[in-house]
């Protein structure tokens, strides 16, 4: 695996949309014509890009983001939500017509159900000549699975760049369309979620087919399985307890962004999977799948009290 710099930015390619979260009582949704969920519908804007993007800048990094709106009014919105979070929008391009869209069911248990509407985000080619003015002064690259991200894998890994990327829910080693995902990411990231086998077995196949430096499947309150190829480790990382969870939607970008974080700035994947799963667990206690992120410091002290006490 390629060095990673402390000093360095780090780009983020990925989607961002406007999502809306509609709470329900539980799954499957019985029929009924009307329901008045009072305070239960809430859009904003999100998406694993924009997700990740903020939670490093909020954790300390400066993030070059590249992404796609459209030329519509939520594409304003989000260039506006953009400035606000003091995300760069210089590599946010808006060139399609319509902006893409998501709504996610969720009930008290944690389950939820996502619906995506990309638009026609999935034909885009993002420029070359873009991408590779905003990875010059990166050492490592996030790579969401959205297709505009494909091209980038190989030349990130041309340019010796760390590469980490989440595959989210997937059952097939093969999987056609995540398998170039699997196949560069150094970093890989994914859910237990539609698993065809225990999560060890399933990662020790990644292991033998992809040979992947650190490999995580989040199992959600169970904590985070973690796969460091060089030192023979695959262990549970239990999860922590911060707050009283209100909305566990977005937890995965969370152990996902702050991972990533700390690796970047230390090359410990077990210093930063513990604190990862503080991350996260403090970021479930709010509402939005982009709210809720500690700064680092904050953090630390969360992570030093939690880790002290045994919690």
């Amino acid at each position: 695996m390629p060095e990673v710099n402390n000093l360095s930015d780090i780009l983020v390619s990925g989607l961002i949309n406007i999502e809306t979260t509609l709470r329900i009582d539980s799954f499957p949704v019985p029929y009924f014509p009307v329901t008045y969920p009072f305070f239960g519908i809430n859009s904003t804007v999100s998406a694993v890009g924009y997700n990740v993007a903020k939670a490093l800048t909020v954790l300390g990094n400066k993030v070059n983001f590249l992404s796609v709106t459209g030329r519509d009014l939520a594409g304003e919105v989000v260039r506006k939500t953009l400035t606000g979070d003091n995300i760069s929008g210089a590599y946010v391009l808006q060139s399609i017509e319509k902006t893409a869209q998501s709504v996610i069911l969720f009930d008290r248990d944690g389950k939820r159900q996502i619906h995506v509407d990309l638009k026609d985000i999935q034909e885009y080619i993002y420029p070359e000549e873009i991408f590779f003015e905003a990875i010059k002064d990166c050492s490592l690259a996030v790579l969401c699975n959205i297709n505009f991200s494909r091209p980038f894998l190989r030349k990130a890994k041309e340019m010796n760049k760390v590469i980490a990327t989440d595959v989210h829910v997937i059952s097939n080693l093969y999987d056609g369309y995540n398998q170039d995902f699997m196949r560069y990411a150094d970093i890989l990231f994914m859910s237990d979620e539609g698993l065809p086998c225990h999560p060890v077995e399933w990662v020790k196949e990644l292991l033998n087919v992809y040979g992947t430096e650190i490999i995580a499947v989040g199992l959600g309150r169970e904590g985070v399985l973690l796969s460091v190829k060089r030192d023979n480790f695959i262990e549970r990382i239990p999860a922590v307890y911060t707050r009283d969870v209100v909305n566990t939607i977005g937890a995965g970008d969370a152990v996902f962004s702050s991972f990533v974080h700390f690796y970047n700035k230390t090359g410990d994947p077990y210093e930063a999977i513990k604190k990862a799963v503080v991350f996260a667990s403090y970021k479930i206690g709010c509402h939005g799948a982009a709210d809720g992120f500690l700064d680092e410091h904050t953090l630390n002290e969360l992570c030093s009290d939690i880790y002290k006490s045994g919690k």
